[in-house]
């Protein structure tokens, strides 16, 4: 499974604009007066403007070069305050064989900079720049059906990693290893690591495989279709 695109919304929409293309460097692909569009490697990454209350946030994952950790970590460190895990702003996953920093952005988003050393290629460059982004690899789908959605992704073609069962009360990586991109599928009021968030319900939609949409409403509502 590939993200293609991801639609998030934000209260702070005029921050965020600013922050993804002046202070980080992204490359602004498009811009209305509801929302913008950043390249984010493979992927496109899409802002629209929140027009209720409620302030929303997600957690949502970039790959990047294997060789660039460092780099990438001394390149965000220059630009924004790491957030931290047990007085560390880094972290190793055995499991994964990866490792992340995270960074909150002025929607209060939780995002995280992932090297995975199994599948994702080094680069020749030398020093990393948001250019060096390889793709989003993480988005989290927050819902009370979690048993329920994870088996329409299934149907439709995203399994959940390693053949394990879903867990309902737990984080379900749904996409396969090899791919290193996955929907984080779980309920809420699970508190994201490297920060003091809990995860909540807002509505997101993405597109994965080029031809796979999905959507999901304030409720924790999932919509899938199919797309040209």
């Amino acid at each position: 499974m590939n993200i293609y695109k991801v639609t998030l919304y934000s209260h702070a929409w005029n921050e965020m604009r600013n922050f993804y293309v002046d202070v980080l460097g992204f490359e602004l692909l498009s811009q209305t007066v509801d929302g913008f569009e950043i390249k984010a490697g493979e992927s496109v990454l899409e802002i629209k403007k929140y027009h209720h209350k409620e302030k929303p946030f997600y957690h949502f994952a970039m790959n990047i070069p294997t060789n660039l950790f460092a780099s990438a970590k001394a390149w965000a460190k220059s630009k924004v305050e790491l957030t931290r895990e047990e007085d560390d702003d880094e972290v190793y996953f055995s499991f994964l064989d990866a490792q992340s920093f995270y960074f909150l952005d002025p929607s209060g988003n939780i995002v995280e900079f992932i090297s995975r050393y199994s599948v994702s290629p080094k680069s020749g460059a030398e020093s990393f720049s948001a250019q060096s982004v390889l793709c989003i690899s993480e988005i989290n789908i927050t819902t009370d059906e979690v048993r329920t959605l994870g088996n329409r992704l299934i149907s439709n073609g995203v399994p959940v990693r390693n053949g394990e069962t879903i867990r309902e009360d737990g984080l379900n990586f749904m996409g396969e290893h090899e791919a290193g991109s996955f929907l984080l599928l779980g309920p809420r009021k699970r508190r994201w690591i490297f920060s003091d968030k809990e995860s909540e319900t807002f509505p997101l939609s993405l597109v994965i495989n080029q031809h796979l949409e999905i959507s999901l409403d304030g409720e924790g509502c999932m919509e899938l279709k199919k797309v040209e």
